[in-house]
């Protein structure tokens, strides 16, 4: 694995990054550079920096600190999978103090990262539906 720097804080240019970051994956192609910037503001960013300041992977929390979190957004640049990268990310967030002691810590993934998560804790919850309103 790369040396990466851990921030909570991105830079205009690693906005950038995380726009592409974004446009390079199937569930999240379409958000803007404003839309990013706003989402930003309503979360804990977990921002991984690495050699000249390029964003090399991201994740980010929404929750109240005591019952609920979900983590959301588990992105690492392409060059950088298969390295281990992306479970530092994840031991990352799951020690942060606004996530550790959390009672409930929730994540949405396809059924084949099913086992990577698992190392975690994270497990598939049954009898529960997962509903969606999308704006039109």
């Amino acid at each position: 694995m790369i040396d990466v720097e851990l921030t909570h804080t991105l830079s205009p240019a690693q906005i950038d990054q995380l726009v592409a970051f974004y446009d390079d994956v199937w569930w999240a192609k379409g958000r803007t550079r404003a839309g990013v910037e706003a989402m930003l503001r309503g979360c804990l960013p977990f921002a991984f920096i690495g050699e000249a300041g390029r964003l090399v992977a991201f994740a980010r929390v929404v929750g109240d600190g005591v019952y609920k979190a979900t983590i959301f957004d588990v992105i690492v640049a392409p060059e950088e999978r298969g390295t281990g990268l992306g479970q530092y990310v994840m031991d990352a967030v799951m020690a942060h103090p606004e996530v550790a002691q959390v009672r409930h810590v929730e994540l949405q993934c396809k059924p084949e990262l099913d086992e990577f998560y698992r190392r975690w804790g994270f497990a598939p919850v049954e009898g529960i539906r997962y509903l969606r309103r999308s704006a039109t």
